[in-house]
């Protein structure tokens, strides 16, 4: 824990702490989003009514989520909520590892390589969505879910550094 001496000033990365806030909606609203609706209490599912709008307008096939307290499904399909594990592995490796962005893993610290290298393992998902509408498969989640996975996982790893790395401020999982 980092401790501040009286008269210091502290800085909060904004940036982040927004960031890290948006995160824990998008882990945790979809898969609640069905048992607040199947409660019957009228302000959760209010709640749930809001999480099932993000959900249709962020995810291509929200019709697709998973059964959790029928007849109410997950607020997206599992290629999104993939692609949401990945962002959340490597926010949490970004903090187990003590922020910087320095491992070899961050794509970011590449310039235009990684970048380049972090677009082309983002296309999982929509190369993927893309053969599946012209036929080559049906849906299935448990195919779905990698090809999200893997592209939550590009996604972060180019941009947890620039996200969380303000000016050396400490972050809200710098401390794990």
């Amino acid at each position: 824990m980092t401790r501040v001496a009286f008269g210091e000033e502290l800085q909060v990365n904004w940036v982040s702490l927004i960031a890290d806030f948006m995160l824990v909606g998008m882990v945790f609203g979809p898969p609640i989003a069905p048992f607040l609706a199947a409660s019957g209490v009228f302000l959760l599912g209010g709640i749930a009514d809001i999480i099932y709008f993000m959900g249709n307008h962020v995810c291509p096939q929200p019709t697709m989520g998973f059964d959790l307290a029928p007849p109410f499904i997950m607020a997206v399909c599992m290629r999104c909520y993939g692609t949401v594990t990945g962002l959340l592995i490597t926010r949490l490796l970004y903090g187990v590892t003590g922020g910087g962005g320095k491992g070899f893993y961050w794509l970011g610290q590449y310039g235009l390589r990684g970048a380049a290298l972090a677009s082309v393992l983002m296309m999982a998902y929509p190369l993927e969505l893309a053969a599946q509408i012209f036929g080559l498969w049906s849906f299935n989640n448990y195919l779905v879910t990698p090809f999200g996975l893997i592209t939550g996982l590009a996604w972060g790893l180019f941009t947890m550094p620039i996200l969380h790395g303000w000016h050396g401020a400490k972050t809200s999982l710098d401390e794990l």
